[in-house]
């Protein structure tokens, strides 16, 4: 089911895009001055790659489900 679905694909896309997001938040909003300590911040990134990634695969996933239903 994991292979019909393309699962890996799915994965690799889904985090590429949430690094480039992570590293676009961090560029914006972390980099330009911080008063807190920068293991804070890179904790939070983390947990936003993780989650990010998480969700775009099961997005990306779930429109390969309906593409293979409808064929």
């Amino acid at each position: 089911m994991a292979a019909a679905l393309d699962v890996p694909r799915n994965a690799k896309l889904g985090f590429g895009v949430a690094t480039l997001v992570t590293a676009a938040v961090v560029a914006l909003f972390v980099l330009p001055g911080t008063g807190r300590p920068t293991f804070l911040y890179a904790a939070l990134a983390f947990v936003l790659l993780v989650s990010l990634g998480g969700l775009l695969t099961a997005v990306f996933t779930a429109v390969s489900a309906v593409r293979l239903a409808r064929s």
